[in-house]
């Protein structure tokens, strides 16, 4: 009547990066680099938040083979420090053979520039590589991972507590994901199809 119009409140979305000036950023090692060829030649990594039903929030890191897009490592915790990111790239080590020179890619955040994380790193030989600043596309690949995750899991409700963040996140990641989801990137397969039928093809041609 009076031309008044009610006020609606931003909903608060944490932030999952946070820099520290004292490290020093990592180059990107994927500009002008042709996709990978194999499995273990490059993973991503990236951290998001999943709402819980308590107004809390819990973190999912996880790290992606860029080649298969197998989810080789995950990690869901209610804070988002660097053992976060720590737990779900040594699940990534305890599944997969990787060998020296390891790209590993992710945003600048001070988790994955830590120096626990770094010492990691450098004992499995792996080379560290990083976003641009202020450049969001340089990991599109975890933010389409995860928008994926939110629209399929989520659908803009919230999750109990923590315990029901994880079992959904296996259930998403373990038992869907990384064996039933098909990508049109890898011609329709399932990635752990995938890799499977790469890895036979080579065995193919090596027996020949």
């Amino acid at each position: 009547m009076n031309n008044l119009r009610a006020i609606q409140p931003k909903s608060f979305v944490p932030r999952t990066t946070t820099t520290n000036p004292n490290l020093k950023r990592s180059p990107n090692l994927l500009l002008d680099r042709q996709a990978p060829c194999c499995a273990n030649e490059v993973w991503v990594g990236d951290i998001t938040y999943l709402p819980l039903a308590d107004g809390q929030w819990a973190y999912l890191a996880v790290f992606m083979d860029l080649w298969s897009r197998v989810i080789v490592g995950w990690h869901v915790d209610d804070n988002m420090e660097e053992k976060l990111v720590i737990r779900a790239f040594n699940k990534g080590l305890e599944r997969r053979q990787v060998k020296p020179g390891l790209i590993l890619h992710t945003d600048g955040g001070s988790q994955y520039g830590s120096i626990a994380f770094r010492k990691i790193l450098r004992a499995n030989e792996c080379e560290q590589s990083m976003t641009r600043k202020d450049n969001h596309y340089d990991n599109a690949f975890s933010e389409s991972l995860f928008s994926r995750f939110k629209a399929e899991v989520l659908e803009g409700g919230k999750f109990l507590n923590l315990e029901d963040a994880r079992a959904e996140c296996f259930e998403f990641i373990d038992a869907y994901y990384n064996t039933q989801r098909k990508h049109s990137s890898l011609g329709n397969k399932k990635p752990l199809q995938f890799e499977s039928e790469m890895e036979n093809c080579k065995e193919s041609y090596y027996d020949e």
